[in-house]
């Protein structure tokens, strides 16, 4: 396995800690509310309140990973959002767990925008979509990895340790990280390679007042602000929507939950790897990008029938919408490296990121009051069902022409 398949592998690890460190509180929330009581509208605050530190920190770290680079930004970053999922364990009311929400959230908020820049920087386009979408099964891994590994620590101890062994788990990564990264730059940094070339900041970084003028760059931050409002929505609430409309207990929903996320993780690969194919076919980045991201989108509407169906088949609906929900993700995440040269990718990635966290941070905010007023999962979901074909639409009309912008639009 040559070097820069190996760094994607390594980045794949880094974003299934921050999903698993992110599920940890909906996971174990039948367990925490024994000791602290959350209302729908509660739980959704604390969803939200994550959700506008990730948001700022998305923007930001954008920002900071490309003056950085990736090798230091990616260190620092993880260090500081490990100990922040740590601190979870020591609340003791709702606010002390928003406070560590808010905390998590600035630290997760640079772990994509890194992640982009890792991919732009040390693979050619035709590999791009392949390897984000490794790396964006990732998020699959920690999903998956987290309901029945939650549940066994809920057997055998207390809630709080949960926090506590997320938070170790992410400190032995930034280890390896810099013990990774720094080998490779020492090795390649005579040669003309990814490692040699950018991986400490030397970037060129435009203002944002430039980005922000860039028809491409808002539609990229109205689609993710739609399908993150889904998304989010999805992995915070799965749990919850199984124990209050389903029945579930702990027990069960490690046994039933993960299965949707595992339907992410193909997602993410197969979105990615179709997109891939198609340019080796012959066809334009336009087409492989657009063609994919339209199939993925086509598969979310099957959501609105969740609530109407046997809990088997509803697995199985969550299921087809968490695939494609990662596919698309995949593909919007590699569709700035399309577009901006690598210097500005991170900053775009982190205002694309922004809308999308952006659109959780509402979406959150709108089911628990919802739910608390009785209007029931139903409304929520067939809202949600609909949002990747709107996405998608705001791309067409934004996006005319997946290629690289010139350098003189991006710095009129």
């Amino acid at each position: 396995m040559t070097t820069r398949w190996r760094v994607a592998l390594l980045v794949c690890v880094a974003i299934a800690i921050s999903y698993l460190d992110r599920q940890s509180l909906p996971v174990a929330v039948a367990a925490i509310q024994r000791d602290i009581p959350l209302t729908n509208t509660q739980f959704g605050l604390l969803n939200s309140t994550f959700l506008l530190a990730y948001a700022l920190a998305y923007a930001g770290g954008g920002v900071l990973v490309d003056r950085l680079g990736t090798r230091r930004g990616f260190l620092v970053i993880m260090v500081f959002w490990s100990l922040a999922c740590a601190t979870h364990g020591l609340a003791t009311s709702v606010w002390m767990l928003a406070g560590s929400r808010f905390l998590l959230g600035a630290g997760e908020g640079g772990g994509f925008p890194a992640a982009t820049k890792v991919i732009a920087e040390w693979f050619p386009v035709h590999e791009r979509s392949t390897a984000m979408g490794i790396v964006n099964a990732g998020t699959a891994v920690g999903a998956v990895v987290a309901p029945p590994a939650i549940a066994a620590i809920l057997i055998y101890g207390n809630w709080r340790w949960i926090f506590v062994a997320c938070g170790a788990v992410g400190l032995v990564w930034a280890g390896c990280w810099l013990a990774f990264a720094t080998a490779s730059a020492s090795a390649e940094a005579a040669t003309d390679t990814p490692a040699g070339k950018a991986t400490e900041g030397r970037t060129g970084q435009q203002p944002w007042t430039n980005l922000l003028t860039l028809r491409p760059v808002w539609g990229l931050v109205s689609a993710k602000f739609l399908t993150d409002a889904a998304w989010f929505f999805y992995i915070a609430w799965l749990p919850k929507y199984l124990y209050d409309a389903r029945g579930f207990d702990v027990k069960q929903v490690g046994y039933y939950a993960w299965v949707p996320y595992f339907a992410s993780g193909i997602g993410s690969l197969s979105g990615g790897w179709f997109s891939s194919w198609l340019i080796g076919r012959g066809r334009s980045v336009n087409v492989a990008r657009k063609l994919a991201l339209g199939l993925s989108a086509a598969m979310m509407p099957v959501i609105i029938f969740v609530t109407r169906v046997p809990v088997e088949w509803a697995i199985v609906l969550f299921s087809i919408a968490f695939f494609g929900q990662q596919s698309w993700s995949t593909l919007v995440m590699i569709v700035p490296t399309d577009l901006f040269d690598r210097r500005v990718v991170a900053s775009v990635a982190g205002l694309v990121g922004f809308g999308g966290a952006m659109g959780g941070l509402v979406m959150n905010l709108v089911a628990g009051r919802l739910l608390d007023l009785g209007f029931g999962y139903q409304s929520v979901f067939s809202v949600v069902g609909t949002l990747h074909v709107i996405a998608f639409c705001v791309i067409l009309l934004t996006i005319r022409r997946i290629r690289p912008l010139p350098e003189d639009v991006i710095r009129s």
